[in-house]
């Protein structure tokens, strides 16, 4: 199978490429394993046009819709092998199915650090959240738990300060944290336990409160999580020999999203570690224009 342009990842920032190209009339694939952020995040708060939120799922599910409308294709599988062939690009899957493609787009995100803990997946995106720019606003004034590990949820819990003063950070992982974020956060009032939970009470993935392994149990509104170790999904470009920053995102010209590998782009999470759905949009669109203008002949600029 050979298409114009092939995206790995069915995420927001994929998707927003897919429906780009689509409109272009280009030929498109989409594979994606169905397992990357938006899927589990039961609401995103903070998109122009949904004042009540939008679930990762919904959003997912209509965005696949509106590029089906315009002929893009899917295929659920994981790319295990990228390699440029000649002037196209080569993908094999872990079901076998070798793909070839003229431009390349890598949308594969990043994968959070959560723990295995009863009750935190219903929550995700409704009562607990990952991402202070997101969702500080939903604890305005609200009792929060910070569930991390020493010295990432030390910084979390000081960051939302902005927004609540009546936070408690949980060192789930009991990680050392030294006596300058202790300080800072005894600052503004956090109080620090350094004890694993044991589960999360929930109601319809409301928070209600955390149950420490010791039996105490701490009532709470809302939380965050804060772990640190998150997998960025960059292992095919670095087979492509793509440049990789030191915490293993992908480097793109700012403008149009490509890589220093000619024909191959990327977008979302694993380019910027911004965690914004909007700003996966826009660089799902931006490089659907270049590999367009790109298909056409045009150059695209490449930054010093």
């Amino acid at each position: 199978m050979k298409m114009d342009c092939v995206i790995v990842g069915g995420g927001i920032a994929g998707l927003q490429a897919a429906v780009q190209l689509g409109r272009y009339k280009r030929s498109v694939l989409v594979i994606d394993a169905n397992d990357g952020r938006s899927v589990i995040c039961r609401n995103y708060n903070n998109i122009l046009g949904w004042p009540d939120g939008i679930s990762g799922m919904e959003l997912r599910e209509r965005g696949r819709r509106q590029a089906e409308k315009l002929g893009v294709s899917f295929l659920q599988a994981r790319v295990e092998r990228a390699e440029q062939t000649g002037d196209f690009f080569q993908l094999t899957t872990d079901g076998g199915a070798r793909i070839l493609a003229d431009r390349l787009l890598l949308s594969t995100g990043i994968v959070d650090r959560l723990p295995d803990l009863p009750g935190l997946l219903p929550c995700l995106g409704r009562s607990i959240f990952v991402c202070p720019d997101c969702d500080g606003y939903e604890i305005t004034g609200k009792r929060t738990v910070i569930l991390g590990s020493g010295p990432v949820g030390a910084d979390m819990a000081f960051t939302l300060a902005y927004w609540s003063r009546d936070l408690i950070y949980i060192n789930h992982e009991a990680a050392d944290i030294n006596d300058a974020q202790r300080d800072q956060l005894s600052s503004v009032g956090i109080e620090y336990i350094p004890e694993p939970v044991s589960c999360l009470e929930e109601v319809e993935g409301n928070l209600r409160g955390v149950v420490l392994k010791s039996g105490r149990r701490i009532t709470a509104d809302r939380g965050f999580v804060a772990f640190g170790g998150n997998q960025v999904r960059s292992e095919l470009a670095h087979q492509l020999g793509i440049h990789l920053m030191d915490n293993k995102h992908i480097r793109v010209d700012p403008r149009t999203k490509m890589t220093q590998v000619t024909n191959v782009w990327s977008a979302g999470d694993v380019v910027a570690h911004s965690e914004q759905v909007t700003i996966a949009m826009g660089d799902g669109a931006q490089a659907a224009i270049w590999m367009h203008k790109s298909l056409l002949g045009i150059p695209v600029p490449v930054s010093d």
